[in-house]
């Protein structure tokens, strides 16, 4: 795989070990020499989604925002922009040549809520909150709390208002620093959406030890798998995953499987699987 689309897949930022999983050095190499991979330091690679957009913020006078700053941050996404995302004060004009390749939002900012050009970490999280999809704006909540920038007790003291109140509250009493990857926190979204109580990582004892399956129900005995080879090591650990799921079956929990492909790209068979089983869970099992 292209060491620029391994890293997409990745969140946008990966350390060179989950990166050569997918791709190889001598394709890392060529991606870092034509600019589509950026090197952050030793062991540590990004796309170069903050480098574009401050380069566009630095021409128009703008601040990054939205997924360009969780970008510039460091934290894994759903998705990457197309296009840089900008945010310029409101009632200020820009011609059409000046909007081309970047998207423009209207916002005004309090001069603690951006550093360097960029907004801050909590800002941050709160726009995207306010504007992205549940699924991507909890992806991006996650890494937050992942990357030590934003802490719980940051959340929590939030007092949101205005447009988009309802939204941003959601994604910040949902969010949890225990998500690995986007590709956890947006099944975790789509779970959510379903009616499902589910925790990330959460313990499950089957007497002979505990284990942690990526979400768990405990209400519903349901256990919900985050299922791909690219989080898988190696073929020991894809064998240890299947041993895991086995002995879920064994104990009379119910084990779901979605692959990265799934949870991304076909959400509809993915929430279908969902609500059917919230529906079965209402009614008596027919002997």
């Amino acid at each position: 795989m292209d060491a620029a689309t391994a890293l997409e897949r990745l969140g946008g930022t990966a350390g060179a070990r989950d990166l050569l999983r997918l791709t190889t050095r001598r394709r890392l190499r060529r991606s870092v020499g034509r600019g589509r991979v950026v090197r952050l330091g030793r062991g540590r690679y990004a796309l170069p989604t903050a480098d574009d957009a401050r380069r566009m913020a630095s021409g128009l006078t703008a601040i990054v925002c939205l997924r360009s700053a969780a970008a510039h941050h460091g934290w894994a996404l759903k998705h990457q922009p197309n296009v840089p995302e900008l945010m310029v004060r409101r009632g200020r004009r820009l011609s059409p040549e000046q909007r081309i390749g970047v998207t423009i939002h209207w916002a005004n900012v309090a001069d603690d809520q951006v550093v360097d050009g960029v907004t801050t970490p909590l800002r941050t999280v709160v726009d995207c909150a306010r504007i992205l999809p549940f699924d991507e704006a909890l992806a991006v909540a996650d890494s937050a709390l992942r990357s030590g920038l934003v802490t719980r007790a940051d959340l929590d003291a939030i007092d949101v208002r205005g447009a988009g109140a309802s939204a941003v509250r959601r994604v910040l009493r949902h969010a949890d620093r225990r998500a690995a990857n986007p590709f956890e926190s947006v099944l975790r979204a789509l779970c959510i959406e379903a009616g499902l109580a589910v925790a990330p990582q959460s313990a499950v004892d089957l007497g002979t030890g505990t284990i942690h399956p990526d979400l768990v129900c405990h209400e519903l005995r349901l256990a919900v798998e985050a299922d791909s080879w690219t989080f898988h090591a190696s073929r020991r650990a894809h064998r240890r995953d299947c041993a895991r799921y086995n002995l879920l079956v064994i104990h009379d929990w119910r084990v779901l499987r979605f692959t990265w492909e799934q949870v991304m790209h076909d959400q509809a068979y993915v929430r279908w699987a969902l609500a059917e089983v919230v529906r079965r869970a209402g009614r008596p099992e027919v002997a």
